[in-house]
């Protein structure tokens, strides 16, 4: 829902999903689970995901991108990553915007922009969203450990979800992820989701939070880690995990 900083610690009621496919319908069911509100898109007129979102996920809305954008408190983008530059700059100002997306040659085709090892996917994206609030999150692992392993707050053997954003906007998003069955994990500044990327030890992983921040602080000392500081300037990827992973409320 479009609007300003004062809304920042807003709680989400109303969860906008842009995409229809696999993840998108997945991460809905999840929240619907949770007690959301949920709206889904796809790339335009509802009606063409109307039976999909039936099936796949009853009790969603089916509307289209610049519906869901506006009405929602929390957009996720579960779309394919080439499209960031479709998405509703203005109807998407001042909203917490969690970017699922990764880049697959498959769809999005060869890109130095989108794959290279100086690529900061959820930047890109942000630069695009002037105004609203991006943090990376949900993109790292699977849709089947999305859909079958959620479990509630105190199970141990809960996965690990992490996050990358402007501190009050991560926090907020770690309540969402909580609430979908996961654990949060909060590893630093938006520049930070290059460690959650495709082909970094993190992508794929299905681990607890623990785990997780092992694998993420690895990161400069793996072989993409190196090739990715090669290419960005090794200070804006601190601070790693750990710290600050702990969720407030």
């Amino acid at each position: 829902m479009s609007g300003d900083s004062a809304g920042s610690s807003a709680p989400i009621r109303t969860l906008g999903i842009l995409g229809a496919g696999k993840v998108g319908t997945v991460l809905a069911r999840r929240a619907l689970e949770a007690g959301y509100e949920v709206l889904i898109s796809g790339s335009g007129d509802p009606a063409a995901i109307a039976l999909i979102t039936s099936v796949l996920a009853p009790g969603a809305r089916a509307v289209r991108p610049e519906e869901a954008a506006r009405e929602a408190d929390a957009v996720i983008l579960a779309l394919p990553l080439g499209r960031f530059r479709e998405l509703p700059v203005e109807a998407l100002r001042g909203t917490l915007v969690i970017d699922a997306m990764n880049h697959w040659w498959e769809t999005d085709g060869a890109s130095e922009e989108l794959g290279g090892p100086a690529a900061s996917t959820s930047e890109l994206v942000q630069e695009h969203l002037a105004g609203a609030r991006v943090v990376k999150a949900l993109n790292h692992m699977g849709y089947h450990d999305l859909d079958e392993r959620a479990l509630p707050a105190g199970d141990p053997d809960r996965l690990a979800i992490a996050i990358a954003g402007a501190p009050d906007d991560a926090d907020r998003a770690a309540r969402l992820i909580d609430a979908l069955g996961f654990d949060p994990l909060v590893i630093g500044d938006l520049r930070s989701g290059v460690r959650l990327q495709p082909f970094a030890g993190a992508f794929g992983a299905a681990t607890d939070r623990e785990g997780l921040a092992r694998i993420i602080e690895e990161f400069p000392r793996t072989e993409r880690g190196r090739e990715v500081l090669a290419a960005l300037e090794p200070a804006a990827l601190e601070p790693a995990a750990g710290g600050n992973g702990s969720m407030d409320a």
